[in-house]
């Protein structure tokens, strides 16, 4: 099929950030679109030729490319490969930062030895993640957490990118300590006031606790002066080793170069208004679907009788409009407002 690609000129460069996750997106492309279309087809509710608005393989993706440029901290077998060798490291940082230190602790006590680096950090305020390997066990941390009366809130895949990017940006500003998440908290996340990255469980099996995700789960914390990995866990994994080996080989190149340059490692850190800038996609919660995200404790009792209102007028817009799950989601919403105003008035 013609794509975007065919209009390029000859000399043209592909540059594939995060490469790693990206090259079996475009892969998976295809085969998402081949098997939700084969499934229709089969059963009469599309043509066959339906099948050939397709994307591109990822033979046929490659094939096209003129000049490609892999970037990413953790590269796939499979760049390497394309790249044939030729691999440049970046491992100088422009602030002079260094990968930050990795300790390994034991299991044992785990969570009370987290308590005290969280308090140790939050006295400076800097930000803590917190990474575990359920959602039963990061929702169980946050709340013993807070029993404890630490700020913290809780990151899972059911919460929409909108409200992630709302609660990252609560966390730069402050508005809480620790953030603990599952699998959310790798690529792309600039977060300059983290200073330490705690993983729990760190010695367990799997593709959340594998080379490349334990490197980019580390990758959060360089971007602090003070940056700090503790693996919790019991034994160290190849993995583990894999990482506290690469880290301690970065580390050495880049004390090299800052005292060979006389460079002073620096936190860079952002102002309220450039964080709010560079997160304004968290303000369209409000401006596209303002009633989605928010619930009756955010009103006080007076406002909530106009909200009501206004909820109602909406629930009945969605309802015309075909969009029944947005309604009833505003309708429970509205049963549940005014049960809170009875009891007030």
């Amino acid at each position: 099929p013609f794509t975007l690609i065919d209009f390029f000129p000859d000399n043209f460069i592909t540059i594939l950030d995060e490469s790693h996750v990206s090259l079996p997106q475009i892969q998976a492309m295809y085969n998402g679109d081949r098997a939700r279309k084969e499934v229709l087809v089969e059963h009469g509710f599309r043509l066959p030729s339906a099948m050939d608005n397709r994307p591109m393989k990822i033979e046929e993706f490659h094939a096209k490319q003129n000049q490609v440029i892999y970037v990413s901290a953790t590269p796939a077998y499979r760049e390497l490969e394309k790249a044939k060798g030729v691999v440049v490291e970046q491992v100088i940082r422009p602030t002079g930062l260094l990968d930050p230190v990795v300790e390994v602790r034991k299991s044992e006590g785990q969570i009370d030895n987290l308590i005290g680096e969280i308090r140790e950090r939050t006295e400076r305020n800097e930000r803590i993640l917190v990474t575990t390997l359920t959602k039963r066990m990061a929702e169980d941390l946050s709340e013993f957490l807070r029993g404890v009366n630490l700020r913290v809130r809780y990151l899972h895949s059911e919460i929409d990118t909108f409200k992630r990017v709302q609660i990252l940006r609560d966390l730069r500003l402050g508005e809480f300590d620790v953030l603990v998440g599952i699998n959310l908290l790798r690529e792309g996340l600039d977060l300059p006031e983290v200073s330490l990255v705690a993983v729990i469980d760190a010695d367990k099996q799997g593709f959340l606790r594998s080379r490349s995700s334990l490197m980019q789960v580390a990758g959060r914390a360089s971007r602090h002066v003070n940056g700090q990995v503790i693996l919790y866990g019991d034994r160290v994994s190849d993995a583990m080793d894999y990482l506290i080996k690469e880290t301690k080989r970065r580390r050495k190149i880049q004390e090299k170069f800052n005292k060979d340059h006389d460079v002073l490692p620096r936190t860079v850190y952002k102002s309220t208004d450039d964080i709010m800038g560079t997160t304004a996609v968290a303000d369209s919660i409000h401006e596209t679907e303002p009633y989605k995200n928010r619930r009756g404790d955010d009103f006080s009792n007076m406002d909530k009788k106009l909200a009501v209102d206004m909820m109602r007028q909406e629930m009945f817009e969605a309802a015309e409009n075909l969009n029944f799950e947005r309604a009833a989601r505003l309708r429970d919403e509205i049963i549940k407002m005014e049960k809170d105003i009875e009891k007030v008035f």
